[in-house]
């Protein structure tokens, strides 16, 4: 990865994802470009100087002289924060999405200031830990535990009343998560089976997820009065909740703990059990909002009894 000199012309650098290039290659003719994305991660607007001494033709000059990324085609890598286009002109804020930790089942468990939702990968680990404990996500027996990850959506601003109904054209409808899929899978918060849409070349599963067909993971929070229990201060729009279920890679083998993670002591964090020391591999699940663009990675620990 480099930067492209900005200080002149501007310049469009372009490259096909992994899947267009796959499209590409079947080469019958059916290849077409339908969609794009525009980010500006790279971007400091904090450089916009309203008292350029040259006048106002050149308070953006340093924000369009900034050096920007090469193109590149790494889908877990591009694009952190995409660009959306809202014909509204009279619009305050933006939704967000927040992971909701309000409830006993929800909350990560606090391990070194990390916030994370712990997945035990085979059942000797769920014993040792014990289900009722907070943060743990049964990886193999799915509906023994009541825990799971929940995330909101909506405008997090105390200057909107929560009772008001949020825009149609803000309400997150549809969810894509995505999740290393040598490590586990997406399902529902009873343990359903869901289906994963795309694989691509680093084994990064994605699963798209529509509140029209996919009830058992998406619904709406709606307005209430128990403002408090809420992670979401102004208007709500949907929430999506789900757990993780581990793959059989780590139910069966160690091999990927060792490749990809390492042991640690969890007596600290795991006072009372009978976990003294296990194996584990830190990772992420990211949700991104399919109408906003809005994302959030979450952090997840796979730990094994050792």
């Amino acid at each position: 990865m480099g930067f492209l000199d900005n200080s002149g012309d501007i310049i469009l650098d372009a490259v096909l994802t992994d899947t267009g290039r796959m499209r590409l290659a079947k080469g019958d003719g059916t290849f077409r470009i339908a969609k794009f994305a525009l980010g500006d991660d790279e971007i400091n607007y904090e450089s916009y100087n309203k008292n350029h001494p040259s006048g106002s033709a050149y308070f953006d000059l340093e924000v369009l002289q900034t050096p920007v990324f090469e193109a590149f085609t790494n889908n877990t890598s591009n694009l952190k924060s995409k660009l959306i286009s809202i014909a509204r002109t009279n619009l305050l804020y933006l939704p967000v999405l927040k992971m909701d930790n309000q409830t006993q089942n929800t909350k990560p468990e606090s391990i070194n200031s990390f916030n994370l939702h712990l997945v035990a990968v085979d059942e000797e680990t769920e014993d040792a830990l014990g289900l009722t404990k907070i943060g743990l996500l049964a990886g193999v027996t799915l509906a023994s535990s009541d825990n799971f990850i929940r995330v909101d959506q909506g405008l997090d601003t105390d200057e909107i009343s929560y009772s008001f109904t949020i825009d149609a054209d803000l309400y997150e409808s549809q969810y894509i998560l995505e999740i290393d899929n040598r490590l586990g899978q997406i399902v529902t918060k009873q343990g359903g089976i869901t289906r994963v849409s795309f694989i691509d070349d680093d084994n990064i599963a994605s699963y798209y997820f529509s509140q029209g067909t996919d009830t058992a993971l998406i619904s709406s929070i709606g307005q209430s009065s128990e403002q408090d229990s809420q992670v979401i201060d102004g208007p709500r729009g949907s929430r999506i909740e789900f757990k993780i279920k581990s793959s059989i890679e780590l139910t069966t083998s160690n091999f990927l703990f060792t490749q990809l993670g390492g042991r640690v002591d969890v007596t600290g964090a795991s006072p009372g059990t009978g976990l003294t020391n296990a194996y584990y591999i830190d990772s992420t699940v990211r949700v991104t909002g399919a109408t906003t663009g809005y994302r959030i990675d979450i952090p997840i620990r796979f730990i094994k009894k050792a």
